[in-house]
């Protein structure tokens, strides 16, 4: 099962709800060089536009995103959140969207439906079990999701905090055509990350003839939905994932269908917008130390998260970073009545 909650049944969401208990977040205001909204509508040519998928497992980690995006951006009050649910989740779609009014009573967000049919059936199993969730799929269905009028998106994990501008980022220029943004690491071995099966077939190879890929983390990327949705990007991605239902031709999850797409045209962005591994490799989940350089963005992608880690007392250095972001509050006694240990996922296990 992909889901580890479905046993609770369909009523469950309301049961969890009322255990799930977040501190109001403080009141962020823009500041006087900031432009004016002239509404709420995600239309508005003002707003910074960032999509974040909303589930029950992450929700913490997603509370603690917001909230350090919000206190370091110059214009909160400008930023714009697009939140994709999983139309099955544990917890509904519209109990998600109460719990983050009732966190953030002021932020300017909007929640989409996610149909996990769209992909289910795309989905091949992966060296871990998250790794398979079809709202991991999700970016792959921005351009459809979100708002035709929103033509430009940050897209972030869940499992990351901003400890910088989010301006800083979203005024990055997308040069040469180029469709999508992020932190490239070309001194990765980009070899590794396909099977023998797909670098032995020579018409699959030959993908990345006239081409210099290298590794980026899709956690972290400023894409241009214009082109996006001109150049039916989508489409070319869902290809490699059939592709990869017919012959195994990668391991990991949602990424490398991203790496035989643009792999060799992202537009490089700072390292400094993504110091991601800090959750440790997708297996052990082990501490690990910052990239050298300065940081804007810290993300606990791998098996290591830190809200698990530091609820279990036993936190990686860099961990401690992540908790001043953290607003949730602690279980309630009922929760150990109704039988949800520190082991049940509760509060955002994977």
């Amino acid at each position: 099962a992909i889901r580890s909650f479905s046993r609770f049944g369909a009523g469950a969401g309301l049961e969890f709800h009322s255990l799930l208990r977040f501190s109001e977040a403080p009141e962020y205001r823009n500041g006087v060089e900031c432009p004016s909204t002239a509404s709420s509508s995600p239309c508005d040519p003002s707003l910074v536009h960032i999509a974040m998928t909303l589930d029950y497992e992450y929700l913490r980690g997603s509370i603690a995103a917001v909230h350090s995006v919000l206190k370091h951006s110059s214009c909160p009050e400008n930023v714009f959140f697009h939140f994709i649910a999983a139309e099955f989740d544990s917890l509904s779609p519209r109990i998600l969207s109460q719990l983050v009014r009732s966190t953030f009573p002021s932020l300017n967000f909007k929640v989409y439906i996610f149909r996990e049919d769209a992909v289910i059936n795309l989905i091949s199993s992966s060296v871990r079990q998250a790794l398979e969730n079809p709202l991991n799929y999700a970016r792959n269905y921005l351009g459809d999701i979100l708002d035709a009028c929103v033509s430009r998106v940050i897209y972030l994990d869940s499992d990351l905090i901003l400890v910088d501008d989010v301006y800083k980022l979203w005024n990055t220029a997308l040069t040469g055509g180029r469709v999508i943004g992020a932190p490239e690491y070309c001194h990765a071995n980009f070899s590794t990350y396909f099977t023998t099966a797909f670098w032995s077939d020579e018409s699959l190879s030959a993908t990345f003839a006239g081409r210099r890929p290298c590794y980026f983390n899709t956690g972290v990327m400023l894409m241009d939905l214009v082109k996006w949705r001109e150049n039916q990007y989508r489409i070319k991605i869902e290809k490699w994932m059939e592709m990869q239902k017919k012959k195994r031709i990668y391991e990991l999850g949602s990424l490398p269908p991203f790496l035989l797409v643009f792999g060799g045209n992202v537009e490089p962005i700072d390292h400094r917008w993504n110091q991601h591994g800090l959750g440790g490799d997708n297996v052990r989940g082990s501490c690990r130390s910052l990239h050298p350089g300065p940081v804007s963005l810290l993300h606990w992608s791998g098996k290591g998260k830190p809200w698990v880690r530091l609820d279990a007392k036993k936190p990686c250095p860099l961990d401690h970073l992540w908790k001043p972001y953290d607003l949730y509050r602690g279980r309630r006694e009922r929760d150990v009545q109704l039988g949800f240990g520190a082991s049940s996922g509760l509060i955002g296990w994977v």
